[in-house]
């Protein structure tokens, strides 16, 4: 069995830390219960990043200990120093709660502008109404204008 890389092994503890940081509690709070019945969820949002990396480095060509003891210099059973590090970060946003009651489910958000494509996705529905029936009227007013220059030009011609 080979041996592992020094790579894999950041890899390795890097998930391995992450994993042990990943727990839903950190996106749904512990629920709080009013003495009415009513459950609430703090929600955050949660973000996470990491990065590693590292390398192999030749020894200099001009060296004695680029060969093997015996001054051979058979790069296959020969091991490079590696240089490598590891990185990482967590991001935690309270958003908001959601409410459960008797009455329904609500989410209330701490920060009301943070929220604009939800917002525009409940809005679009009544965006839509409004722009046809814009597109409506003004198609009826066309057609209304219309009418009125066939009825002038109408006139005009049993006048003359």
């Amino acid at each position: 069995m080979s041996e592992q890389h020094p790579i894999e092994g950041m890899v390795d503890t890097v998930m391995s830390n992450l994993k042990d940081m990943v727990d839903v509690n950190i996106i749904l709070g512990d629920p709080v219960e009013s003495p009415d019945g009513t459950v609430i969820l703090p929600i955050s949002r949660v973000g996470y990043g990491f990065a590693v990396g590292g390398s192999e480095f030749k020894p200099n060509s001009g060296s004695q200990d680029s060969g093997s003891q015996d001054g051979s210099t058979d790069s296959k059973d020969q091991e490079y120093p590696f240089g490598g590090g590891a990185g990482g970060g967590i991001s935690i946003s309270p958003i908001g709660f959601l409410v459960v009651s008797s009455k329904g489910t609500q989410m209330i958000h701490i920060d009301k502008n943070a929220h604009l494509a939800e917002k525009l996705i409940d809005l679009a529905p009544q965006a839509v109404d409004k722009i046809q029936e814009m597109l409506g009227k003004a198609q009826k007013d066309r057609d209304k204008e219309k009418k009125d220059q066939d009825m002038d030009k109408e006139k005009k011609d049993q006048q003359e």
